[in-house]
């Protein structure tokens, strides 16, 4: 049976059986999902599709990367005040942490939005790309056209703000955090007015002006404690973008 048009990839066409028989409308719904599927007109969309949300999700992950910067080129600045005299009080750290914090606060709801027009890019290289690649329509699964359709239509966020903010942590802000702390410690004990030979010394160092030393140590502490148990919660409930370790992961060493 011939077809208009020219398919873009070589298709075995199912017959049609000339007398009405049960199994006709089967084999039509068959013919009908491999002409939809290589259909050049059909695959010209996707393909633009899939440029479009790439350009997307490539503007969002800049957009990540422009916080990220401002968090280190603030904590760079910050270190090398602190450290540039001793009548720099250290607690120049608390805001450090401060601004941290929001650039984090900022990155994480950039990456809800990064992460939601990701979700449409995966759908189509899982469902689209690979069954072309494969010229395999067993590999069609599910009703990803209508999910698709259903985000296009009304757009929704695929993560919830804690997994944003615990990825990015994960990812980035956890070394930025730890680097604030260990240079809030170091800080302490270099430009200390009495020596260091206790803990209660350190304790007592903490305070600056009216800030007692126990506001000090909860913000310390707070801190420290937060960002290594978001990180370590995120982790456990969370896959990521990339797993680690593919499948014949050998196969790729070129």
């Amino acid at each position: 049976m011939d077809y208009p048009g020219k398919a873009s990839y070589p298709v075995n066409l199912t017959a049609v059986a000339t007398e009405k028989t049960a199994s006709e409308a089967t084999e039509e719904a068959t013919v009908s999902l491999q002409r939809s599927l290589y259909d050049p007109g059909y695959v010209n969309a996707m393909s633009h599709f899939y440029r479009g949300e790439m350009g997307r999700i490539m503007v969002w992950r800049q957009r990540l990367d422009i916080t990220t910067n401002w968090a280190i080129t603030s904590s760079t600045a910050i270190i090398t005040i602190a450290f540039s005299t001793r009548e720099v009080p250290h607690i120049i750290f608390f805001f450090n942490l401060a601004i941290v914090w929001v650039m984090l606060w900022i990155e994480a709801r950039r990456y809800r939005f990064y992460d939601a027009f990701r979700a449409r890019v995966r759908m189509l290289e899982a469902h689209f790309l690979v069954p072309m690649v494969m010229e395999n329509r067993d590999l069609l699964q599910g009703e990803w056209k209508k999910l698709v359709c259903e985000d296009l239509i009304l757009p929704c966020f695929k993560i919830s703000k804690l997994e944003a903010i615990g990825r990015r942590l994960k990812r980035n802000y956890v070394f930025i955090f730890i680097l604030i702390l260990v240079a809030w410690v170091t800080k302490i004990f270099l430009h200390a007015e009495h020596a260091m030979d206790s803990l209660g010394a350190f304790y007592r160092a903490l305070r600056v002006g009216h800030i007692p030393s126990w506001l000090v140590a909860f913000v310390f502490a707070g801190t420290f404690i937060t960002v290594i148990t978001i990180t370590i919660y995120v982790s456990k409930k969370s896959s990521g973008e990339i797993s680690e370790f593919g499948t014949h992961r050998s196969l790729w060493r070129i």
